[in-house]
């Protein structure tokens, strides 16, 4: 007997309400960036209720949206910043707001072509190095993306712990790209149980660059961990195994790491 479908996850009457409470919000945070002085709520609202209203509108397709989570969190971002830059700059501090803005228009990179095309390549490939070589494409997009522009350390390490394959990739380039972003912790989290090889390949490529910071204990943390995953998640012809020999090489050089 075939499975009975599940019930979908927005019903007419729920997406109207939705679209409701977001027009709602949408509407408030409108009318407070001309009649209040305070930016960041009005941001917040017009964020919430933008949400809303993609919801609404997508209804029951909302688990196949391309960019789903992933999008909305970082175009949420972006809107909180671009209105702290605004109030930034009625108490006349240009160069806050400018950062602000900087910051913001990078989230909005982030959240749309970069995360796109890596689902994109990802959906619409078959496995095998032409696909690879084109998702390495978009990581060097991330990569100088992180270069170019100001990123919160905590925003990105929030993205590798809790967000989606496209949300993760994006915090590893970026974390390889500046140094200041890197959390030793969430590399070797991955490295230990990745989602796909390739993520792991680049929590790898990360770790790579992370070793002349390591102290000690730290270095032999990732010798153990490198040394764990020789042989059961990659063999000894792989890119994976390469690498792994160039970590525990570099690893080598320092007095207890193995």
């Amino acid at each position: 007997m075939e499975p009975r479908p599940s019930p979908p996850l927005f019903t007419p009457a729920l997406r109207v309400l939705t679209g409701l409470l977001g027009a709602g919000s949408f509407g408030a945070g409108t009318l407070a960036v001309f009649t209040t002085e305070n930016g960041t709520g009005a941001g917040v609202l017009l964020a919430f209720g933008g949400v809303l209203l993609v919801l609404a509108l997508l209804g029951s397709r909302v688990e196949s949206f391309e960019l789903g989570g992933a999008s909305l969190r970082l175009r949420a971002a972006a809107a909180e910043r671009f209105a702290l830059a605004e109030e930034s700059e009625r108490r006349g501090d240009s160069d806050t707001a400018g950062r602000l803005r900087g910051e913001a228009q990078a989230l909005l990179d982030a959240a749309g072509p970069i995360a796109a095309d890596y689902r994109a390549v990802r959906g619409s490939m078959r496995p095998g190095r032409d696909r690879t070589r084109a998702m390495e494409e978009v990581v060097s997009r991330a990569r100088r993306l992180s270069a170019e522009q100001p990123f919160e350390a905590g925003e990105v390490l929030r993205w590798l712990r809790e967000g989606n394959d496209e949300e993760r990739v994006t915090a590893l380039a970026m974390m390889q790209a500046r140094r200041e972003l890197r959390d030793f912790e969430a590399a070797l989290v991955v490295i230990r149980d990745p989602r796909s090889p390739f993520e792991q390949y680049h929590a790898m490529q990360l770790a790579a660059l992370m070793t002349e910071d390591l102290d000690a204990a730290q270095r032999r943390r990732l010798a153990e961990a490198v040394n764990s995953q020789r042989g059961f998640r990659f063999r000894l012809d792989s890119d994976r195994w390469r690498l792994s020999e160039e970590i525990l090489r570099r690893l080598e050089g320092h007095p207890g790491a193995l």
